[in-house]
């Protein structure tokens, strides 16, 4: 049972003390691992950094689920993986919470006014790099995948839960 207090820990503290994501708390994740507890050496250390970051993802979560794995098995790497996450769970749900109490305010209106603009541009981005990506994939399945999903979505009432999944299998079967 330790064991698992101990992967916990391990990577629940950078999380929560670190700043600036993944590639900010890797120094303080291997001071816990390497350094205090002294699961792997510094070689080790450095070969599970490489191969996180060949793979795609989060760096600190994929760390954290090998790394616990290794130590803990499969509980210990869904320990070290929700330990990673945490943190950045609680601050968002105090932050909500703030922002829910002082909804009427304001200052809080003004800065929902500023943020909206923001989102819709970033999504308006992404909207154009998914249709340069469907472009280059083939009108054909761009334009069937986007008819179906809107029609699916919009006349059908489908969840776009099954819109996405029927789309993820479309393109594993034909693409």
């Amino acid at each position: 049972m330790q064991i698992y207090i101990d992967i916990f820990l391990a990577f629940f503290i950078p999380n929560i003390v670190g700043y600036g994501g993944g590639p900010a708390i890797i120094p303080l994740v291997e001071a816990q691992v390497v350094g205090h507890y002294t699961w792997m050496d510094a070689a080790q250390f450095a070969e599970v950094l490489a191969l996180a970051n060949a793979l795609p993802s989060p760096i600190a979560t994929k760390m954290a689920g090998y790394i616990g794995y290794e130590i803990g098995g499969i509980l210990g790497a869904l320990i070290a993986i929700f330990a990673t996450v945490a943190p950045t769970i609680l601050i968002m749900l105090v932050a909500m919470g703030v922002l829910y109490k002082y909804r009427n305010s304001v200052k809080v209106k003004a800065l929902s006014a500023w943020v909206l603009p923001i989102i819709f541009t970033l999504m308006a981005l992404l909207s154009y790099k998914l249709l340069q990506s469907g472009v280059e994939t083939g009108w054909g399945h761009f334009a069937l995948l986007f008819i179906a999903a809107g029609l699916c979505l919009e006349k059908l009432k489908v969840h776009p839960t099954y819109v996405i999944c029927a789309s993820l299998l479309y393109g594993a079967i034909l693409l």
